[in-house]
């Protein structure tokens, strides 16, 4: 395979140029500025393309194993984590009042496309993580907080989350492990888990695992479900873990991809642990730690596509076969070729124009999280809200469709596992399923983030991207892009307003087709903001304007397709009987 080249100019542009970085620290009183973000950014992009790069596609072919009853990563990875957790990556934009950093997320997200479009299986040790830091931040006691936080911050511990049982897989209503209480304060959690991420490895120190389990007197349904601090290691009463906790590994499943990444089945014989948050409140204790893994999840889709796509360039360019279109010239390099071009752009278009709305969502996630105006945070957190589900689905299911575009560049090569494209194809296809199933978050979209403020948050999110579709209009090389994705997003409203109320049947029916509407629109309002930023006659702005134009005229009208979808109703889907399947 190719080496890995980190987008450094393309973040760059998207700092500098469209997102207005320095602005938004300035605003937040945040110390970092544009110079600092791209040192942190080259550094993290030297870590995967030297470290992760080089390892993936033996740990591919290696996949972790158990052992003795422990599990044993690839070769290189344990090795990997340490380095990665003592260059400090761990901390990058955890809060310095656990040991972090405090650095802007959206570099933390960057970051993420970068170690998922290089090796997506490690991406996941260090991203469940932080998910498992920020619920333990966010709910758990001081005293809990002061034990297991920065050792997890700092990387000398890891965290997994354990949802699911095998009859209880979305519908976590039906899960059955429990929890008793000791006495001590503490629990005796017995179940078993499956699908469980970095459940456990060989890189040394504990794995605490989050858990959701039932007490004793638990209500019926996802009311009566509680979260557990359940580590592999306890404490030994002389300032060391070396208790082995009552868990195992009971296997690890066998997968279509990301095949060195352990996902554990999980036994839980009476192991101890400790409540977070309140007893039968687990289920929003969690979700804090999901809906930072969906944002996590949906990078994933837009960093395997950027990985993808930069081999499938190397090939398309190197390969010869065919003449040219006018019959004078061959054989000649395939990217010349029309539909190997399409293919490429397809990618590409999606690759831009989701790093950009990423980074954009970042920085709300930022002015959240430290913006000192209190109304200004809510307004940030509720954006976050209605992208997340869009982020996460949007993307991977893109991500996916770019996988398999690259890899259809490479011909019969990408078939074969030399290449490493159908490694990307394998691995990209968890992200649609894992965190919430994609049909899932666009039923979050339609059913509940629709409604966030009585309706005022999705039409303040349009009337955001309608104002700056004016402003982008009066741009000479922005205006024809402007133009098409203001039809696109009248298009948008027009849905938006015909689901407001509408039944189970209908929302149903339209979720899926309505998501992929609303990420549309929102690349293609990222594209505007990014052809009228391009002014100059250098090479990556010309380059950015014929990309837009292609998104533009080439993907963008899928939009008309789905709402003519929509607009059909239930009645197709819905009218063959059960049986008759």
């Amino acid at each position: 395979m190719q080496a890995y080249l980190p987008p450094i100019e393309d973040y760059r542009f998207l700092l500098s140029e469209v997102l207005g970085f320095d602005d938004a620290m300035g605003e937040l009183g945040q110390e970092t500025d544009l110079d600092l973000a791209l040192a942190v950014l080259e550094e993290a992009g030297r870590f995967c393309a030297d470290v992760l790069h080089p390892i993936n596609r033996e740990g591919d072919e290696q996949g972790s194993r158990i052992v003795d009853g422990e599990v044993r990563t690839p070769p290189g990875f344990a090795a990997a984590y340490r380095d990665f957790a003592e260059g400090g990556w761990t901390t990058l934009s955890a809060s310095p009042d656990h040991g972090g950093q405090g650095l802007p997320f959206i570099l933390q997200l960057w970051f993420d496309e970068m170690m998922s479009a290089t090796n997506l299986s490690f991406g996941l040790f260090p991203g469940l993580t932080r998910g498992a830091c920020e619920a333990i931040a966010a709910h758990a006691s001081d005293d809990l907080k002061a034990i297991w936080l920065e050792p997890l911050v700092n990387g000398q511990w890891t965290g997994a989350m354990a949802l699911t049982e095998s009859g209880a897989g979305t519908d976590l209503a039906l899960l059955k492990a429990k929890a008793a209480p000791k006495g001590d304060g503490a629990y005796a959690v017995t179940g078993t888990k499956i699908f469980i991420s970095s459940g456990d490895h060989d890189f040394g120190g504990n794995i605490v695992h989050l858990v959701l389990a039932r007490l004793p007197d638990a209500p019926p349904g996802v009311k009566g479900i509680s979260l557990f601090l359940v580590p592999k290691f306890l404490p030994d009463g002389e300032g060391g873990f070396t208790v082995r906790n009552t868990m195992s590994v009971g296997a690890l499943e066998k997968k279509m991809g990301i095949h060195a990444q352990p996902t554990c089945v999980m036994n839980y014989d009476e192991a101890t642990g400790w409540l977070v948050g309140e007893p039968h409140r687990g289920l929003a204790a969690m979700f804090t730690m999901m809906n930072a893994e969906r944002l996590m999840v949906g990078i994933q889709g837009l960093g395997i596509a950027g990985g993808a796509y930069q081999q499938a360039v190397a090939y398309a360019r190197e390969r010869l076969q065919g003449r040219s279109a006018d019959g004078a010239r061959g054989p000649v390099s395939i990217i010349e070729h029309a539909d190997v071009r399409r293919m490429l752009l397809q990618v590409r278009a999606f690759v831009e124009g989701g790093r950009a709305l990423a980074g954009w969502t970042a920085l709300q996630l930022d002015r959240a999280r430290s913006h000192p105006d209190a109304a200004e945070r809510a307004q940030a957190d509720a954006l976050v809200a209605l992208l997340t589900p869009v982020v996460k689905a949007g993307f991977t299911d893109f991500g996916f469709e770019s996988a398999v575009q690259a890899q259809q560049v490479f011909g019969g090569h990408g078939y074969i596992r030399e290449w490493g494209m159908e490694q990307f194809v394998r691995d990209a296809r968890i992200a649609q399923i894992y965190e919430g199933t994609n049909g899932v978050q666009a039923m979050d979209l339609v059913g509940r983030k629709l409604t966030l403020g009585g309706g005022s948050v999705v039409t303040g999110f349009l009337d955001r991207i309608e104002s700056d579709l004016a402003a982008a209009q009066a741009q000479p090389d922005a205006a024809h892009v402007a133009q098409r994705v203001q039809s696109a997003l009248q298009r948008l409203r027009e849905v938006t307003v015909s689901l407001h109320g509408a039944d189970i049947h209908a929302t149903g029916s339209a979720a899926v087709d309505y998501l992929r509407m609303f990420t549309l629109v929102s690349m293609g309002w990222m594209w505007a903001r990014m052809a009228a930023a391009a002014t100059t006659g250098s090479e990556q702005h010309s380059a950015k304007r014929a990309v837009a134009r292609f998104f533009v005229d080439r993907m963008l009208p899928q939009v008309d397709a789905l709402a003519t979808a929509i607009a059909a109703g239930s009645e197709a889907i819905t009218a063959l009987a059960d049986d008759a399947f």
